[in-house]
């Protein structure tokens, strides 16, 4: 017999019509570390630092500020809806009920898909840290330690992957535990290094406010540089959402879930533009090539710290890279489990099973964990595979944010958001200042989303399906996705009769799921 928990009639489900079937145990601090290990201070400092610097010297650093602005912006918009639905898979859950199903499935189907792709792109950062530490780590390919290779990124990154699926497996208490001392250790380590870098500095703040050549001989000259560098600051500011993506997992989330947000991605940006910034005004020396390849920021801090001092240090990265992939992989499960319970996926009733003991859903654990190094092993002979598919995954992220903060600005003008409830009972709300901040967001995350899909051969490659890649393979997934959609999955969608709570699973309804809820509450 199954005795089905009682639902908090203040946690944000009673709008769905779910029952609660997840581990209610995560806190304060642990619902913070789930956002910013997604955002991960030094995991994305240290793997795109090359790339930014390399393409638009220490100038691409102003693309730091102009992206949390934005970013910002939309994390604003949703601390408010975190307020009032913290749910699983929240971006799909947010799309749906702020749209409609069709808005919500896409929505759902694009951050799912990025996120497996992001997961793949994460775990590629440990070949640029790991060998730095002890050369035994660069176990095949080339075994010069100053490049990135490719197939032992792919092994290195296809053991970590294998880690994280067995620690999600055994439910959220092991992995909240995992990933809040990790995030711990990260946050220690990102401030110490700000610290010791900044005591270390060897030049003026005035190299920010020269080009230095950059961009010479472009089309549009330091602009465009400066656009393609900002792939490595947007890189870096998003996955904020999963906070709330575990808030069914999370206690008092109305209230835990928003302030979550709002301490991972200023924590992410002050200590994470801390260490960008003065790790330039440490280097020894700008002009060494090294630091426009993978792991140059890793060189300076070996450069700067001497002795064992930088590779402890580095050790914090690896750390670092550990929880990112580890959060990554915790969030793409919830949005699994999210879509399947309403059979918004194929093999529905399997993908939202929840294992009695652990209260995990472990078969999404482990398939992610398969597509994702499937993902890493097709690509193991492209050269760009790390920037494609950082970029891909990004813009299907911007994508996915944008039909949440799209359909949340029409409420806005037709007067419907935000619910009176939230003033009342003292959750977060923007106020009179919501509809100016969700103008920008939109804005903002069409601007981005265009600027990082531009075919530009700096970041894709040259082979026509690279340089293409960003319309092309967002336009298969995407098709793909929207083929099985129409075809079946829309017929069935609704929620699982074993995922419906008490009063919703008594009203008559069809044999496999019950029919969405309607918005209440907006």
């Amino acid at each position: 017999m199954t005795i089905e928990k009682s639902v908090d009639p203040d946690n944000g489900m009673e709008h769905f019509g779910y029952k609660e079937s997840l581990d209610r145990s995560i806190g304060k601090f642990a619902s913070f570390a789930a956002g910013v290990s997604y955002i991960s201070i030094l995991t994305g400092t240290f793997q795109l630092f090359y790339f930014g610097f390399g393409t638009a010297g220490a100038a691409y650093l102003w693309s730091w500020p102009i992206v949390f602005v934005g970013q910002f912006a939309v994390a604003l918009c949703f601390m408010e809806l975190a307020a009032k639905y913290p749910i699983a898979g929240s971006v799909y859950n947010w799309a749906k009920i702020l749209g409609n199903k069709v808005v919500g499935w896409f929505s759902g189907w694009m951050m799912l898909t990025a996120s497996i792709v992001t997961m793949s792109a994460v775990v590629l950062a440990i070949d640029s840290t790991l060998p730095k530490i002890w050369s035994g780590f660069r176990l095949i390919g080339s075994e010069d330690l100053a490049v990135v290779s490719p197939s032992n990124a792919v092994l290195l990154g296809s053991i970590l992957v294998v880690v994280t699926t067995a620690i999600n497996a055994f439910g959220v208490r092991l992995m909240s535990i995992i990933n809040s001392t990790g995030v711990f250790i990260e946050l220690i380590a990102a401030v110490l290094i700000a610290v010791i870098l900044a005591f270390n500095i060897e030049r003026t703040p005035a190299v920010f406010f020269s080009t230095n050549g950059y961009g010479a001989g472009q089309s549009g000259g330091y602009l465009s540089a400066f656009l393609i560098a900002s792939l490595a600051s947007g890189y870096v500011m998003y996955g904020f959402d999963t906070a709330s993506s575990l808030g069914e997992e999370t206690v008092n989330p109305r209230k835990t879930a928003p302030t979550a947000i709002l301490r991972a991605i200023l924590a992410s940006f002050v200590i994470g533009g801390a260490i960008l910034v003065f790790a330039i005004l440490a280097a020894p020396n700008l002009s060494d090539p090294a630091l426009g390849v993978q792991g140059g920021l890793q060189q300076i801090v070996l450069d700067v710290m001497y002795g064992p001092v930088g590779k402890i240090f580095l050790m914090c990265i690896v750390v670092a890279v550990f929880v990112c992939t580890l959060a990554v992989h915790t969030a793409a499960i919830r949005l699994t489990f999210a879509m399947a319970r309403d059979n918004a996926l194929p093999f529905g009733e399997s993908l939202a099973k929840v294992h009695p003991k652990t209260q995990a859903p472990v078969i999404p654990a482990v398939l992610i964990g398969v597509l994702s190094i499937l993902i890493l092993v097709i690509n193991i002979n492209q050269p760009t595979i790390f920037l494609l598919l950082t970029s891909v995954a990004i813009i299907m992220i911007y994508i996915a944010y944008l039909m949440i903060t799209g359909p949340l600005l029409l409420k806005r003008l037709k007067g419907e958001w935000p619910p009176k409830d939230l003033k009342e009972g003292g959750y977060f709300t923007m106020g009179r200042w919501g509809l100016p901040v969700n103008i920008v967001a939109v804005v903002w995350g069409i601007g981005m989303a265009l600027n990082l899909a531009w075919p530009r051969t700096a970041v894709y490659g040259f082979n026509w399906y690279n340089t293409w890649a960003a319309f092309l393979y967002i336009g298969v997934i995407g098709g793909v996705g929207l083929l099985w959609y129409l075809v079946k999955g829309s017929k069935g969608m609704g929620t699982l009769k074993s995922h419906a709570s008490e009063t919703k699973a008594d009203a008559p309804a069809a044999d496999a799921a019950q029919p969405f809820p309607g918005p209440e509450g907006v």
